[in-house]
């Protein structure tokens, strides 16, 4: 389906000749706008998104070259169609020189004006097309940005590879931080419809009185302050794929109308009567347990089903085994170039204290944390020191989830429960300790050598002491 236009502007004083026009236009698809006059052109225009203005060269009031004048310095951009009955061509000269796309002479045959119009149509498409691409240049995900060597990062790219290439809906669960974006990015990349737009929506980040004038637009008036017509986000998506995130925040009555729009394609403006229709993909995605919110009645559960044709389940960062250091790496690379920095490796007690950590913001953290170390970094290679002590990071990952929480749900086993404690503890008094192994082993009342062992058990591997080098010459 072609995307809609917006209307375009008929001025002309002559009652007839708007009528004939707006019949003719109207005939054809377009939807028209009359006016008699520049004045209340130039107020419209103010109002409403139009593709193109048709005016006489002569008008009661303001004649249409200073109309035009006027178009060109506020809306450079909009295309002018100029009507005439004295046709020379010295006057064809000027009125394209005083910046008209081009004019008619009066007689004209409707498949001339028709033919301009549909020149302008054209324009319109390919400058919104071209701002898409423009947008998404920006925008390019990619399978490998998926960085891990884990089996379930393996599983996870495997599976998008797969299921991108047909028009699945999908939903993407997973904590805060795991990276839902670029799984949803990578499926619309590998897609039939890379080529279409990619629009993306932030349900928890846009006021629930707004999100449903955003997502499927509103016409002019529908509610205070709606000075002109507004396309939804779903008809700039039209042909592509529209990514919802954080889905589970989206009030229970759009719910209704998003499970309408996902039968059929089809949705209503805010404030209008016209059913529209378009050709979308829908990704959606949230970080809420959706279990819970169905429970406690906040996300509907006939919702659920629709979009959760295909599902993608994200690992938290502390589940994905190896793939810590080889994330830090990524980013030391990535940063290291950016920032014109020198350090180039970790060192062992910053590989340790990577490892002890949990996690709780996931891949973004560990993203924040490497930036923080190599902005304070002069040596070589990232230290420990210069790494976050994590202490608020690890309280609420305990006030998040404890281990009482865990086993209460029935949900994991109990070797696991009290491994998790046991790490957790192993943690909290090396930070407390500026990882001192011998002074956690007092701490915790354990022999240094049963610290160590420990340690290696619950995959924290301990580390030597952690001396900055210094940057050889060779390395300037």
């Amino acid at each position: 389906m072609t995307s809609p236009l917006p209307p375009l502007l008929v001025v002309d004083d002559e009652k007839n000749m708007r009528l004939s026009l707006q019949t003719l236009l109207g005939d054809e698809g377009y939807s028209v706008l009359a006016v008699e006059s520049a004045e209340a052109g130039l107020e419209l225009l103010a109002k409403e998104n139009v593709f193109m203005v048709i005016t006489d060269a002569r008008l009661g009031g303001m004649s249409g070259y200073d109309f035009m004048h006027k178009i060109r310095s506020r809306w450079p951009d909009l295309p002018v169609l100029m009507i005439t009955a004295y046709a020379t061509p010295k006057l064809a000269v000027e009125v394209i020189k005083a910046g008209a796309m081009d004019y008619l002479a009066k007689p004209f045959a409707p498949e001339e004006l028709l033919h301009a119009v549909s020149r302008c149509g054209e324009r319109h498409r390919l400058l919104r097309a071209n701002d898409h691409l423009l947008q998404r240049a920006s925008e390019n995900y990619q399978l490998d940005q998926i960085v891990g060597d884990s089996a379930k990062i393996q599983e996870l790219r495997q599976l998008i590879q797969t299921v991108a290439p047909t028009d699945a809906r999908s939903l993407i669960l997973g904590e805060s931080g795991t990276g839902k974006e670029l799984v949803a990015g990578a499926l619309h990349s590998l897609s039939t419809r890379k080529k279409s737009p990619y629009v993306r929506i932030n349900c928890a980040a846009i006021p629930e009185a707004l999100l449903e004038s955003e997502l499927f637009g509103h016409e002019r008036g529908a509610f205070t302050g709606a000075l002109k017509l507004k396309h939804g986000r779903v008809e700039e998506a039209n042909g592509g794929t529209i990514f919802l995130d954080e889905i589970a925040d989206m009030s229970r009555p759009l719910q209704a109308k998003l499970l309408r729009f996902l039968e059929d394609g089809t949705f209503t403006r805010v404030g209008g009567t016209q059913e529209l229709s378009v050709n979308v993909r829908l990704v959606a995605a949230t970080n809420r347990d959706i279990v819970e919110a169905i429970a406690a009645d906040e996300f509907r559960e006939d919702l659920f089903h629709r979009l959760n044709v295909i599902q993608f389940r994200l690992p938290p960062l502390r589940e994905r085994e190896g793939d810590i250091v080889r994330l830090a790496e990524h980013f030391l690379k990535l940063f290291s170039g950016s920032m014109n920095r020198t350090a180039k490796r970790l060192s062992r007690g910053a590989q340790q204290k990577l490892l002890s950590h949990r996690w709780p913001g996931n891949v973004r953290e560990l993203r924040n944390a490497i930036e923080r170390a190599l902005i304070l970094e002069t040596t070589a290679e990232v230290h420990a020191s210069n790494l976050p002590d994590f202490q608020i990071e690890t309280r609420l990952n305990k006030i998040a989830s404890t281990p009482a929480t865990a086993a209460a749900t029935g949900e994991r086993a109990i070797d696991e429960i009290v491994a998790d404690f046991e790490r957790d503890l192993i943690n909290t008094t090396l930070e407390s300790n500026a990882f001192n192994l011998t002074k956690c082993a007092d701490k915790l009342k354990i022999s240094r050598h049963a610290l160590r062992y420990r340690m290696q058990r619950l995959n924290l591997t301990p580390a030597e002491e952690d001396t900055p080098v210094p940057i050889a010459k060779e390395n300037l």
